[in-house]
């Protein structure tokens, strides 16, 4: 039986990937939602006009807006099917990416209904990350204990207590 923390890590990385495959596709194409797609492309524009050094650089609303849409696709797909450490960078992909926008939305002085969202989502992404990092806790009849480099399965009476050393 797979443990809650397993379940959770899975179910966390299913519904956050499928979001933000969804979410990416709406920047990439106005095929599920036109107004969507016409909403994104015009707060883009916004954030290229807030941030000058954007166009400076060369990075045009439509750059931007594809290019942060493709990373939402491309980390959405690999949180919802691939296994092992790739979901973890992806995740921490998607945590700075949600940063960034967050960002622009404080930049133009969007109201927080307009990013609450990603606030959420932030949050959910951080969370998904610490349970992932976390050790998997052996179960009690795997445990040991190693005193003079002798393995013993570790019971309560042969742990040594809190801030004390045993000593034989």
């Amino acid at each position: 039986m797979a443990s809650p923390r397993t379940i959770t890590i899975v179910a966390l990385s299913v519904a956050l990937g499928l979001f933000f495959v969804f979410m990416g596709t709406i920047k990439l194409t106005p095929r599920l939602s036109r107004d969507a797609y016409n909403e994104m492309k015009r707060a883009y524009k916004s954030y290229v006009r807030a941030l000058p050094m954007l166009k400076k650089m060369g990075v045009s609303s439509i750059l931007l807006r594809k290019s942060i849409g493709a990373l939402e696709v491309a980390c959405g797909i690999v949180m919802t099917l691939v296994p092992g450490r790739p979901k973890d960078v992806a995740n921490f992909l998607l945590l700075l990416l949600v940063l960034a926008v967050l960002f622009f939305h404080q930049l133009v002085g969007d109201p927080l209904k307009r990013y609450a969202h990603a606030l959420v989502f932030g949050i959910l992404l951080t969370c998904r990350l610490l349970i992932a990092r976390q050790p998997e806790e052996l179960p009690p009849e795997k445990r040991m204990l190693s005193v003079n480099g002798d393995e013993q399965p570790l019971t309560h009476e042969a742990a040594p207590e809190k801030g004390k050393v045993k000593v034989s």
